[in-house]
């Protein structure tokens, strides 16, 4: 049995259409993600089942339709949150933008590129994991490893799409497993406890963006072993709408300051930690602005 729901949202006028399409196309096998012309199909879990999203933009409208291998007592409105969360729409960019677009700096880049968001993962816990794929690897690299995870760990939807894996079910498999995937032990062991701390309550990813209990979340993020602030950051980013995170570390970043200011010394991470800083709660989202210089799919 098959449960549709389906809703539309009205996007901005600046919406940028081809960087959300882009961020979900990074893996030309299409095995968990489809985009063609105007739509991305996904799969994910919903309550446990796996379920085919689709949104499609047509002009200023998103539809958005979930089908579910199974039945749901949910209303189209959680379907819409999701969909404003991973279109980047609860994120105030209008106010950025008003307060920096006359800076003798970055002004000229944010008008370049106005109404640039940070398209979010389906859930936090799928930016998490992305991260400490990612960690320290060419962004192929992670993508090769992010695909042999998914068809091993996750299940299929009836559509033929992969859906991507929750921590219920790594904690199905072992550390030798995830190693064929490719994960380093480090890596394969931090993803483990990280669902065994979700599944024990001892952890939880659904927090707001009060700066406390973002600070309480990365200090238990950090006591994970094989998990540092470039991995929480990121996530934090992709996956809780949090647009102050630091990714001085990155090396994107710090090569775009340094063309920013047109200088041939290359950027410290603590030139860039300081020099973002004065952009405080916005840090993250400049340095999305940062990665566009080279990206539309940001990383």
């Amino acid at each position: 049995m098959t449960t549709t729901l389906s809703t539309k949202i009205i996007l901005p006028d600046n919406y940028h259409t081809h960087d959300f399409f882009a961020f979900h196309q990074r893996d030309k096998q299409n095995i968990s993600e489809i985009v063609e012309q105007n739509k991305v199909q996904k799969g994910i879990i919903w309550d446990g089942k796996p379920a085919e999203l689709t949104i499609a933009i047509n002009a200023k409208n998103a539809h958005i339709q979930l089908k579910i291998d199974g039945n749901t007592t949910d209303s189209d409105e959680r379907l819409s949150a999701l969909a404003s969360h991973m279109l980047g729409l609860l994120q105030p960019v209008h106010l950025f933008e008003c307060l920096y677009q006359e800076h003798p700096i970055i002004g000229s880049l944010i008008a370049r590129q106005s109404g640039l968001r940070i398209y979010q993962s389906a859930t936090p816990f799928e930016a998490l994991s992305w991260a400490v794929i990612g960690q320290q690897i060419s962004v192929s690299a992670a993508i090769s490893i992010r695909r042999r995870f998914i068809q091993t760990v996750g299940v299929q939807h009836s559509s033929g799409l992969w859906c991507f894996p929750t921590f219920k079910q790594i904690l199905n498999h072992s550390e030798e497993e995830l190693r064929q995937c490719g994960f380093s032990a480090s890596k394969a062991n931090a993803l483990i406890r990280l669902s065994q701390l979700i599944e024990s309550g001892k952890l939880t990813l659904a927090i707001s963006d009060d700066e406390q209990d973002i600070q309480q979340l990365t200090n238990n993020l950090l006591a994970i072993k094989g998990i540092g602030m470039w991995t929480i950051n990121y996530s934090l980013l992709r996956g809780f709408n949090y647009l102050n995170g630091s990714l001085h570390g990155d090396v994107a970043v710090r090569r775009n300051i340094q063309k920013l200011f047109n200088q041939n010394e290359k950027v410290s991470a603590e030139q860039a930690e300081k020099w973002l800083a004065a952009f405080s709660p916005w840090k993250a989202l400049l340095a999305a602005h940062l990665w566009r210089q080279e990206s539309s799919a940001g990383y």
